[in-house]
């Protein structure tokens, strides 16, 4: 089980303090690789809203295809039920900025749980899908398949860890792509944020073989010929806040 006061404890890695409302959700993230791109911010701007400045590192914007799996899926106070509580999920995201408080914007959120689909469309407002889903891990190897359910994003792929842990510098890219503790969505011409909280990122530089990842094109934009920047994580426990208006 999740203990939510030891996560709650260590702020001092955070940007900015903790929301003062008590969060909602808990989740347990598994398996995640983060694989990076570097798209100049002038194509960037044609696929993200308006409403939402864009964040770079070093005059590049990042587009992340983030594969992985997750447990303990509950509202607070709600013991996880195994039918619910379990989703793999792949996300394609990118990075803005509001008020000084970094965050990603998603393109697009795979998920296997029907229920939790429903439940981020409903009360995030976020772009999730059904799609069909297998994730096998085998020692360190991770085996991934995602295809969504009437339409044409597909990722297929094998990834794993390459080197031991290492908790990244603030100033490094790598911390930049992953420390990040909010999201951003436009919904009718507004924006909102949902903050969440966890313990700094796990990574470990990693290996990956895709033989198909058409999941940027199904957001509407494309990935670049480039080899990506890739990092593993074994886990990492989260706490959701709801979702609030940005003024």
């Amino acid at each position: 089980m999740v203990d939510s006061g030891a996560i709650l404890r260590q702020v001092a890695h955070r940007p900015w303090p903790l929301p003062a409302q008590p969060w909602i959700m808990v989740q347990v993230w598994h398996d995640l690789l983060f694989a990076h791109w570097p798209i100049a911010p002038d194509v960037m701007r044609q696929h993200v809203p308006s409403e939402l400045p864009l964040d770079t590192y070093a005059g590049q914007c990042w587009i992340g295809v983030i594969p992985f799996h997750m447990s303990e899926l509950r509202p607070r106070w709600v013991p996880p039920v195994p039918a619910l509580s379990r989703s793999a999920e792949l996300n394609v995201r990118t990075y803005v900025t509001i008020d000084n408080k970094p965050g990603v914007y998603f393109f697009s959120l795979d998920a296997s749980n029907l229920a939790a689909v429903w439940a981020a469309r409903t009360f995030f407002h976020l772009p999730y899908f059904h799609a069909k889903m297998k994730v096998a891990v085998a020692g360190h190897e991770v085996t991934y398949f995602s295809r969504r359910r009437g339409g044409n994003a597909e990722f297929q792929g094998r990834y794993r860890p390459a080197t031991p842990v290492q908790f990244r510098q603030r100033d490094t890219l790598e911390h930049w792509l992953t420390e990040r503790y909010c999201l951003y969505t436009v919904h009718e011409g507004r924006i909102y944020r949902c903050e969440i909280h966890h313990w700094p990122w796990p990574l470990q530089d990693a290996e990956a073989h895709f033989e198909r990842n058409t999941m940027a094109d199904a957001a509407g934009t494309s990935l670049p010929s480039s080899s990506p920047l890739l990092h593993f994580a074994r886990r990492q426990e989260v706490l959701v806040w709801p979702l609030t208006r940005v003024t």
